[in-house]
């Protein structure tokens, strides 16, 4: 299991803009999709890693917790689907269903989103508040998978609280890691 650390992109840096199909509606996911949201958080995920997988369950926990409470959310998968067939969309697809995904999916064929976003490693989480300016980008919480800490979300957690309240994010943020991006052959970035 190959460890990659997020990049850690510039807190402050504007959400770049994508335009992708969500894997289970087809419709086209944009920035635009989120208009009027508290906040939007962005997360790139795929299927396989074991990273994700360790995480998953959490991911559809904080859905259901801060979608109706005005958070935007949308994970992004850029993985080469060729490559890794488990990144596909129509395995993707099947994953939303299994583990209850409630936030819209997208797969980044071009990969182009991924690389706008600095995203490194599965998973890799970007907060942005309302004004879609990055006031949170690292981990989920201190788990991994084997060191037996408990997967509760509360990094990212008091991230969106912070952001919902209109409160100031706080900067000592810990990199995400997981497995890197499986970029297409010869266009990492």
């Amino acid at each position: 299991m190959a460890r990659t650390a997020s990049t850690m992109l510039d807190l402050g840096t504007l959400a770049p803009d994508f335009h992708l199909p969500d894997v289970v509606t087809g419709e086209t996911i944009s920035l635009s999709t989120f208009a009027g949201k508290s906040g939007l958080l962005v997360m790139f995920i795929c299927r396989h890693c074991p990273f994700v997988k360790h995480v998953q369950q959490q991911l559809a926990a904080i859905g259901h917790d801060y979608l109706p409470k005005g958070l935007g959310i949308v994970a992004i998968s850029a993985n080469d689907a060729v490559n890794y067939p488990d990144d596909a969309p129509e395995s993707l697809k099947a994953m939303v269903s299994e583990v209850g995904f409630a936030f819209p999916l997208c797969f980044d064929e071009t990969q182009d989103t991924a690389k706008a976003y600095k995203a490194a490693c599965t998973p890799d989480f970007f907060l942005f508040d309302g004004d879609r300016a990055l006031v949170y980008r690292g981990q989920l919480d201190d788990s991994r998978p084997g060191n037996d800490q408990p997967v509760d979300g509360h990094s990212l957690r008091a991230a969106i609280e912070a952001v919902l309240a209109g409160q100031p994010v706080d900067a000592d943020q810990r990199p995400s890691i997981g497995c890197n991006i499986k970029w297409k052959p010869g266009t990492a970035p």
